[in-house]
């Protein structure tokens, strides 16, 4: 006997398919099938031969792989009792109850009191699939696995790109060429992890920025994860997301996945990364005040560090609102006796002999400035030379001789009355100034691998959030290493890297934005000389490439030349006059046919107006640069385009170019088969283009 459901929109159908009552599997996934379609006939079709060697039939591919059931791969649970006896269920279908947009599968074997829930909801709008899955025991049980509900993927898919980075060196895409076995990424840090973002894009053979079938993935969880990606001896792929392994330390009746975002597109990665861009921007985030405007940042970090003077931040302060800041973020150093990174960590008071009338002053004077304030916290951390520490030593996570990290241990989340503790110093200050914006960091990996420190995390951000649902909160972990779909359900920015090197940033951001949108990557313009780099860049380059997201200043003003202060001004007024419909534009990849070229079509969704942003990380190979064809206009429409900063060609463009003179009005069509002659440009530097939809 064969069952068949699906979920479609108009970008895809999903069916799903039980045979026999056993647990149901996913039997197509791809292109939207015709509303007549037979599912049953589907579900037969997607049947493989078998011939010698092999099982006499091949075992599901289910939601749940049961190794009980003879699957030859990776199971979908790993279950043992408190004995240590291994549990082997044999899932049959009790249910599959449907929802507005969704299904909700029920399993349960019997013989060993367990019922798995498959949860699958399609978004509409965005096309983006969420799942999770849950397992109920009768008695206690310890888990060692239990994957989200697994997905196939596409035989007609040669390779696969993960993502993985470093300190200043984060969302580096790698790309793996499929073959029989695994592809296992797990990260047991604790966190994200600038090493391991959850996150697999599957592209079908000839697939590029713009075009193809692909399919993608993203595990929203804050506290490590577990990816395989299996070619199973008999051809079949499946993709598999979780928590790392043995997170779950203690026997429980309940156990659950986070969530699994999936989504499939027909336009290359551009339609997964939209898709993604969107859900997290429209469903995943909480906007306090989603009418606000996102406000231009200043950050006081590479200005000062922990050299905390109140003249000294007020004189900042003016210079940043003069050139267009309008948050002022006090970092690190304001608490406790920090005059460096090995001591005070959660000693959560404001220091008297630096702020002797407390933060009021500072606070008065940036609003004053008509800036908002922002305020440095690092509330999971602790240093052994700190009050807390040497008051409450069994908060500490860990062994008591663990290796520190950045000379701090991390406080043990899961521990009710750490929350309260951290819970009550934070709200003090909320509570005693107009606090309107955290920087909430996290610079260590933790000891041991550990749910319920996250879930600890989560709690805490939470209750916060309740009580002061004004505030918003940026997820920093040493820059990227805590960037995912679950933390960014209770923040709104994160701190995509500690590098604020324009031409490091520049591949970051175009490789982030496979997941993320503008609206909550932070983007900083830094020193001159880079902090992290050592490198020396134009001002105009740093400008542009902090512009293309949530703009930001992280340097020191006072070092600032008047050209240097006039050209941010006018970068930053430019992105103030378009952030209200950049909040909301896709951020499209460009297939650039100059490999020294990183470029990206910003553009509403109306196709109306976009603005790209051209690059030049490095000298190109050719010597006149090659055409840049745009993507997703309307190729019978006809669009105005102009060259925002055309003042700043070189002497050695020296051909009276079209865009360097005027504007020019080209059809949709032929700026995407042909595309756009830039201007020659020296390496770091970056061609802005703005275009508008002419109605006729």
């Amino acid at each position: 006997m064969t069952r068949v459901w699906r979920l479609g929109c108009a970008r895809q159908s999903l069916v799903l398919a039980s045979q026999n009552m056993r647990c149901p599997e996913v039997v197509y996934w791809g292109a939207p099938l015709p509303e007549e379609e037979d599912l049953t006939a589907v579900a037969v079709a997607h049947q493989a031969d078998v011939t010698g060697g092999m099982l006499d039939a091949h075992p599901d591919l289910s939601l749940c792989p049961e190794a009980a059931r003879s699957f030859p791969g990776q199971p979908g649970m790993v279950v043992r009792g408190t004995d240590g006896a291994a549990l082997m269920p044999k899932f049959k279908l009790r249910d599959v109850a449907k929802t507005a947009h969704g299904l909700h599968v029920i399993c349960d074997d019997v013989t060993l009191g367990l019922v798995y829930e498959a949860y699958i909801e399609l978004d509409p709008e965005t096309h983006v699939i969420a799942m999770r899955a849950q397992l109920t025991a009768q008695a206690p049980l310890h888990l060692h696995w239990l994957a989200a509900p697994v997905m196939p993927a596409p035989p007609q898919s040669d390779s696969m790109i993960d993502v993985a980075g470093r300190w200043c060196g984060e969302f580096q895409l790698n790309r793996t060429d499929w073959a029989a076995g695994i592809r296992y990424r797990e990260n047991r840090t604790g966190r994200t992890g600038h090493e391991h973002f959850p996150g697999l894009i599957v592209p079908c053979r000839g697939a590029t920025n713009t075009g193809g079938e692909v399919y993608a993935f993203h595990y929203g969880w804050s506290g490590g994860h577990r990816m395989i990606a299996e070619e199973l001896p008999d051809g079949r792929r499946q993709i598999q997301f979780g928590h790392a392994t043995r997170m779950e330390t203690a026997a429980a009746t309940t156990f659950s996945t986070a969530t699994l975002y999936a989504v499939y597109a027909a336009d290359g990665l551009n339609g997964c990364a939209v898709s993604f861009q969107r859900h997290l921007r429209d469903r995943v985030v909480q906007w306090p005040k989603s009418a606000r405007p996102r406000p231009v940042h200043y950050n006081c970090w590479e200005a000062v560090y922990f050299d905390h003077d109140l003249e000294k931040l007020r004189d900042i302060a003016t210079r940043a609102a003069a050139l267009g800041a309008e948050r002022f973020v006090l970092d690190d150093g304001w608490f406790g006796r920090r005059d460096d990174d090995t001591s005070s960590l959660s000693d959560w008071e404001v220091d008297p002999r630096k702020y002797p009338e407390g933060l009021a002053p500072l606070i008065n004077h940036v609003h004053g400035e008509g800036m908002g304030f922002g305020i440095w916290f690092e509330p999971e951390m602790v240093n052994p030379d700190s009050d807390i520490h040497r008051a409450h030593p069994d908060w500490a996570l860990g062994a008591e001789d663990q290796i520190l990290g950045r000379h701090q241990k991390a406080l043990n989340m899961a521990l009710p009355e750490v929350r309260d503790f951290l819970f009550a110093r934070i709200s003090a200050l909320l509570v005693a100034h107009p606090i309107d914006y955290i920087k909430w960091d996290h610079n260590r990996v933790l000891p041991m691998p550990d749910a319920a420190q996250t879930r600890g995390s989560y709690a805490l951000i939470d209750r916060l959030r309740q009580d002061f649902p004004q505030v918003e909160i940026e997820s920093c972990a040493s820059g990227g290493g805590r960037i995912d779909f679950g933390i960014l359900a209770r923040t709104q920015r994160v701190w995509l890297s500690d590098s604020n090197d324009a031409l490091e940033r520049l591949r970051m951001q175009h490789d982030a934005a496979l997941f993320l949108p503008s609206a909550v990557t932070g983007s900083h313009v830094g020193p001159r000389r880079c902090h992290t780099s050592g490198r020396i860049l134009d001002i105009e380059f740093r400008a542009w490439v902090a512009a293309q997201r949530h703009m930001g200043f992280e340097m020191d003003p006072r070092e600032l030349t008047e050209h240097e202060a006039a050209v941010l001004r006018d970068v930053t007024g430019w992105w103030k006059e378009n952030r209200d419909w950049l909040y909301a534009a896709d951020i499209l990849r460009l297939d650039s046919a100059d490999a020294a070229v990183i470029a990206e079509q910003q553009m509403d969704r109306d196709a109306r107006r976009f603005v790209v942003f051209a690059g030049r990380s490095t000298t190109s190979a050719q010597i006149a640069p090659r055409p840049l064809r745009l993507t997703r206009l309307d190729p019978f429409a006809r669009y105005r385009i102009s060259l925002r900063n055309r003042a700043s060609a070189s002497h050695l463009s020296r051909a009276p170019l079209a865009l360097k003179e005027h504007d020019l009005t080209l059809s949709g069509t032929a700026l995407m088969a042909q595309g756009i002659r830039l201007p020659w440009s020296f390496p770091q530097s970056m061609w802005v283009v703005e275009g508008q939809r002419i109605d006729t």
